[in-house]
């Protein structure tokens, strides 16, 4: 164990930022739970309200990131290395914000379908937030590692999963069909800024379980 682990150690713990990141990811939870119910909805005026919910989960995650990043400013010693909280916090806050710019261009566009490439996103989405939430339930004790691990694989597995996902669709959208009209172009587009933003999500999913693995790595 490097010292400056073993002095983190022997300080006083500072709880503040457990609390916090437990707050923040059950809170991502929550907005991926919504923006799944918004893939599998075929109704505008459905996804508008449900919008709206994740507008301020959101929100509420804005003011968690502000509470972790003021929280940083006025704590000496701190349960980690204070890069790896702010980056936590800041790729915690990408996930959000992506959520609610992906649902806002469905409502935006105005489109209504919900195909089953979106709903798997959203399925992906919803089960990568979630072993987000218990990974980083587990890394403030790294007696944890072997199941923080677990987490991780788990974690680049449905990263994987999109990727694959992403590329499919995105060869069908520009695929000309075989039989009948051509696609509208402009529709294909709008597609196109979705589930580029879908992806854009998982991105930030992996971003945060790299620096979960860099805290196990410093820690070992």
């Amino acid at each position: 164990m490097k010292l400056d682990a073993v002095i983190r150690w022997f300080m006083p713990k500072e709880e503040r930022f457990h609390q916090s990141f437990s707050q923040d990811t059950s809170n991502l939870v929550h907005a991926a739970k919504v923006f799944a119910s918004i893939a599998r909805s075929t109704d505008l005026a459905t996804r508008e309200v449900l919008l709206v919910e994740l507008k301020g989960l959101e929100h509420k995650g804005d003011e968690i990131t502000q509470g972790i990043f003021e929280a940083l400013n006025t704590t000496f010693i701190t349960p980690m290395d204070r890069e790896d909280i702010r980056s936590l916090a800041n790729d915690l806050d990408d996930v959000l914000d992506y959520f609610e710019s992906v649902a806002r261009l469905l409502t935006l566009f105005e489109l209504s379908e919900s195909p089953e490439p979106l709903r798997q996103f959203g399925s992906i989405l919803e089960a990568m937030s979630q072993e987000i939430h218990n990974t980083i339930g587990l890394v403030w004790d790294l007696s944890n590692a072997k199941a923080i691990h677990a987490g991780l694989v788990r974690i680049s597995e449905l990263e994987n999963q999109a990727d694959a996902l992403y590329q499919t669709v995105i060869a069908h959208l520009f695929k000309s069909p075989a039989e009948g009209p051509a696609r509208d172009p402009l529709e294909v587009l709008k597609w196109k800024e979705v589930y580029d933003g879908l992806e854009n999500a998982c991105d930030a999913c992996k971003d945060t379980a790299h620096v979960l693995g860099n805290i196990v790595t410093k820690g070992a």
